[in-house]
């Protein structure tokens, strides 16, 4: 006789249940827009009560929030696990660099970043959903930042100017991921990412800051 299943424990069913609450909300986000998410949506998809998800969420307010910082979090560890393909491989050379932008720009155009799109438009008129959007947005692009240290290109920038640098490629590939839906460009879109790749790779390592220009 095959020995009978382990129950699974109180916290174990919880953290179950709120995991298809918030994989229903980001799929809802990314597929039909921030306003159309709504509480009975995301129960429909996720076969939880309305009860269910106020029990985890209060508000719905609450639930969007929770729904961006999964999407942080999620899109971190799939970043770290597509670096890790780079092994003792990894360099500052124009190759390794160009692999780290594609990553980049395939997190920024993974349809679950559409959800944090969604949120980040609709709290431009949403004042609530933006005071609570952007501490965690805050800590989203200070994760970026410190997480970008590591990697050994950083090393041919002072820490400000490497910091101003990584971020501004994060909004280039957020603004491009938006167009692209409506006007992709490959041929553009391979060049920049070939253009950069040679910039960033040909830097004189311990070029100065602003400062010191």
């Amino acid at each position: 006789m095959s020995a009978p299943a382990a129950r699974r424990t109180q916290q174990e069913r919880k953290a179950e249940t709120v995991g298809r609450i918030l994989d229903a909300t980001i799929a809802s986000l990314a597929e039909l827009g921030y306003t159309a998410t709504t509480i009975g949506e995301v129960c429909r998809r996720s076969g939880v009560s309305s009860g269910g998800v106020f029990r985890h969420f209060p508000t719905r307010l609450d639930l969007m929030v929770a729904a961006g910082d999964a999407v942080r979090t999620r899109q971190f560890a799939n970043f770290s696990a597509g670096l890790e393909v780079l092994g003792a491989e990894w360099d500052d050379d124009a190759g390794s660099v160009r692999i780290c932008l594609e990553l980049l720009r395939t997190a920024c155009r993974a349809p679950m970043n559409a959800a944090w799109y969604e949120l980040l438009g609709a709290a431009r008129t949403d004042p609530a959903l933006r005071e609570r959007l952007a501490p965690m947005a805050e800590r989203y692009h200070a994760q970026i930042v410190d997480f970008g240290r590591s990697l050994p290109v950083a090393g041919r920038f002072p820490a400000d100017v490497f910091d101003t640098l990584l971020l501004s490629l994060v909004h280039m590939f957020d603004g491009e991921a938006l167009a692209w839906t409506v006007h992709p460009q490959p041929e553009l879109e391979e060049q920049r990412i070939e253009l950069v790749a040679r910039m960033l790779a040909n830097v004189t390592p311990g070029i100065g800051s602003s400062d010191e220009q």
